[in-house]
């Protein structure tokens, strides 16, 4: 037992659910379920890369995010005007976590296109959309790789992300759901590779400070449930 056990009150996310290549017409695609929050990941692959990096033999992966009217408890009007600051963070996450786990020299001089559309949200919509866009890509690569326009897989290692947070009792919990995320005292999201390196770590005092030993019980959190979800999606992929 680890000494921050004592503090950790759940360290397992909710049910995970994947169902795979709903998208005939996409590279790969995914609905990923988690709890109630529910997500709907394609890629596309384009022949070409930004200006930025023509004939550097390199290729670029981007994301783009957005949640369905219906998605929350009351409607969100549609992002007409462009994408709002929160989506701009998110999509951008959800950007740099991918890239983290790509070779772009592998990749070659074409751009990998996520879309994240958040079909339910009940919480952790961003987490849920990066672990669901990992099992998407994985499903482009091997398509690409089927048809003979990838010699090998440029994704170096697994990529998985979740919600942890200080509930009201001042202890840690996993995966947190709406009415969990809109009460609770500390609000983290963490991104990590199988190999528990981090990508990124999130976290913000909504209330009341948090402590270093909640710090730790946080990671220890996070690390206890993100291995159930890569298990998951090792299994999908399987």
């Amino acid at each position: 037992m680890s000494s921050f056990a004592h503090i950790i009150e759940r360290n397992e996310p909710r049910n995970i659910k994947y169902t795979v290549n709903p998208n005939p017409y996409a590279k790969g695609s995914v609905i990923v379920e988690c709890g109630n929050t529910k997500v709907y990941v394609t890629v596309t692959v384009e022949e070409g890369v930004p200006p930025f990096l023509k004939g550097k033999g390199e290729g670029w992966l981007t994301a783009e995010y957005s949640m369905l009217p219906s998605a929350t408890h009351s409607r969100n009007r549609r992002e007409r005007n462009g994408a709002s600051g929160r989506t701009q963070e998110i999509q951008r996450l959800i950007g740099r976590a991918l890239r983290s786990i790509v070779d772009m020299k592998k990749l070659g001089e074409r751009t990998v296109q996520i879309d994240c559309d958040v079909i339910v949200a009940d919480g952790g919509t961003r987490t849920t959309s990066i672990s669901g866009a990992y099992v998407a890509l994985s499903l482009a690569v091997k398509k690409l790789m089927a048809d003979g326009l990838l010699k090998e897989s440029p994704i170096i290692e697994q990529l998985a992300a979740i919600s942890v947070g200080i509930n009201t009792n001042g202890k840690a919990i996993a995966d947190l759901n709406y009415e969990e995320d809109s009460t609770c005292e500390t609000d983290m999201n963490v991104v990590m590779t199988r190999s528990g390196k981090f990508v990124e770590i999130q976290g913000t005092a909504e209330k009341n400070p948090f402590s270093h030993d909640q710090m730790m019980a946080l990671m220890e959190c996070a690390k206890n449930s993100l291995d159930v979800v890569f298990a998951k999606q090792s299994e999908v992929l399987a």
